[in-house]
C-alpha cells in the first residue's frame, strides 16, 4: 500500500471523489459501484459546493460529505482519491492528496503546464503515491494490438502520428460554468481551447501512440483560431516535434457540420493504421479490428493499488509530460485569430445555436493526413505567417 496507510491488505482500500457534480458525477456511481462489489470502501466525497440530493444517495451507508478536499482528506483518510474538480484546481487539490500519502486519479487535463506535472510528479515520488490520469483511451485494448503491429515492423517506420476531430458544441456548452471557453478566470490558467479539453485526448493519445508522451518537445508550432467571442480558441491545429520520434499533428474544430468521430492515424514508412479512440476500433492497413470496451482506469487505480508489482498503471502521469508543454503553450499563445466571417454560418437558435466553418469537417482529417497544419494545406482563412509566429519552443 502506498503512503503512510496501515491498514491490512484484506481491507479495501477506502475511496473517495472530490467533486459532485458534472462529469464528477459518474465517478460517484462508479465509486458506489466498485464499493457494492467489495473492491474498495466507498468512504466519501467532497465539493467547495454542497452537494446535490442525487450525489449525496449514493453514498453508502456511513459515507460522509465534505465541503472542501481538506475536510475530506483529514476526516475520512481515503487510501485512493479521484479528483473530478475543474482542471485549474487540479494541482492544488491533488497536490494536498499526495501529500496525504493517498493514490490519486485525475480526471482530464491532469494539468495546465508543465510546472503542474513537475509538482505532482515530484509529490507523488516524495509520498510514494500512484497518480493515474483520466485519459480513457490510453486504457483501450487497441493500443496493445497496435504497439505490437508498430514492433513488427508491419508499417515500416513511423515518421508520424496524425488526429482529427470535429464536434458541434452550442452555445449552451460555452455556459456550462464560468471558465468555458476561457483561457484564463480570476487571473488563474483554464485554457479551455479546443485542444487542451475537449479533444485534449486526441492530443494526448496521439503523444501515447507516437511513444513521445513522456518526452520534452522541441517545436510547438500553434495554429489557434476563433468563431466567438470568447478567449480560447474553437478550431486549433499543432505540430510536435522531437529531438527524436515521430512528429505528432493534430487539427480540431468545435464548428463542424455535424459530429465527427476523432481518430488518431499513424503514419509509416510500409503502411498506416487508424484509431478511432471513442469506439476502440483499428485498422491496420486493410485489416480491421473490433475489440471490445477499453478498460477501467478507476479499477486499474485499485487493482495496482493492491498490487503495485503486477498491475501497471494504464494511464499514469508520466505519460503526459509532453500534453503538459501543449497546454502551456495554447496558455501562452497569442490570441485566436478570427475566422472570417464569410466561411460561417449560424445554425440553431438560443441555447443549440451553434456556428459552422464551411469545410471544417474535411479539413481536420486533410491535416492528419498530410500531416501539415491548416495553412499548409491551403485552407483560405489560414495564414502561414500565423503558424510561425505562434511557434513555441521548450527545453
Amino acid at each position: 500500500m502506498s503512503g503512510s496507510r496501515s491498514r491490512t491488505a484484506a481491507d479495501p482500500p477506502r475511496l473517495a471523489v472530490v467533486g459532485t457534480s458534472g462529469y464528477a458525477f459518474s465517478y460517484l456511481h462508479r465509486a458506489r459501484i466498485l464499493h457494492d462489489e467489495g473492491l474498495v470502501r466507498f468512504a466519501g466525497m467532497a465539493d467547495i459546493r454542497v452537494p446535490s440530493a442525487a450525489a449525496v444517495a449514493l453514498l453508502p451507508e456511513g459515507a460522509t460529505a465534505h465541503l472542501g478536499v481538506d475536510d475530506l482528506l483529514r476526516r475520512c483518510r481515503p487510501d485512493i482519491t479521484v479528483v473530478a474538480t475543474p482542471p485549474h484546481a487540479h494541482v492544488r487539490v491533488g497536490g494536498a492528496v499526495l501529500r496525504a500519502g493517498g493514490d490519486l486519479l485525475l480526471e482530464t487535463p491532469p494539468v495546465l503546464d508543465l510546472a503542474g506535472f513537475t509538482t505532482l510528479t515530484r509529490l507523488a515520488a516524495e509520498s510514494g503515491a500512484a497518480c493515474q490520469t483520466g485519459f480513457q483511451s490510453f486504457g483501450s485494448p487497441a493500443l496493445p494490438v497496435l504497439r505490437a503491429a508498430i514492433a513488427a515492423g508491419r508499417l515500416g517506420e513511423v515518421v508520424g502520428v496524425g488526429a482529427a476531430g470535429a464536434w458541434i458544441r452550442t452555445d449552451a456548452y460555452y455556459r456550462r460554468n464560468p471558465w468555458a471557453g476561457r483561457r484564463w478566470l480570476d487571473g488563474e490558467a483554464v485554457v479551455d481551447g479546443a485542444l487542451t479539453n475537449p479533444f485534449s485526448h486526441a492530443v494526448a493519445t496521439a503523444l501515447l501512440v507516437g511513444g513521445v508522451g513522456g518526452h520534452d518537445p522541441a517545436e510547438i508550432a500553434l495554429e489557434l483560431y476563433g468563431t466567438r467571442d470568447i478567449e480560447a480558441d474553437d478550431t486549433a491545429c499543432l505540430r510536435i516535434r522531437f529531438a527524436a520520434g515521430p512528429e505528432v499533428v493534430v487539427a480540431a474544430s468545435l464548428c463542424a457540420e455535424q459530429d465527427h468521430e476523432p481518430y488518431v492515424v499513424v503514419h509509416g514508412t510500409e503502411g498506416r493504421a487508424k484509431f478511432w479512440y471513442k469506439s476502440h476500433r483499428l485498422e491496420i492497413d486493410d485489416e480491421r479490428v473490433h475489440l471490445g470496451p477499453p478498460a477501467d482506469l478507476l479499477r486499474n487505480l485499485v487493482a495496482h493499488h493492491r498490487d503495485p508489482a503486477g498491475v501497471p498503471l494504464l494511464a499514469p502521469l508520466a505519460r503526459t509530460r509532453a500534453f503538459a508543454s501543449v497546454v502551456g503553450a495554447v496558455r501562452d499563445a497569442p490570441s485566436p485569430s478570427r475566422i472570417p466571417a464569410g466561411w460561417i454560418r449560424t445554425v440553431g437558435e438560443g441555447a443549440s445555436r451553434h456556428p459552422v466553418v464551411r469545410g471544417i469537417g474535411e479539413e481536420v482529417a486533410v491535416a492528419a493526413d498530410r500531416l501539415a497544419l491548416f495553412s499548409e494545406i491551403g485552407v483560405p482563412w489560414a495564414s502561414a505567417a500565423r503558424t510561425a509566429g505562434t511557434a513555441h519552443r521548450t527545453g
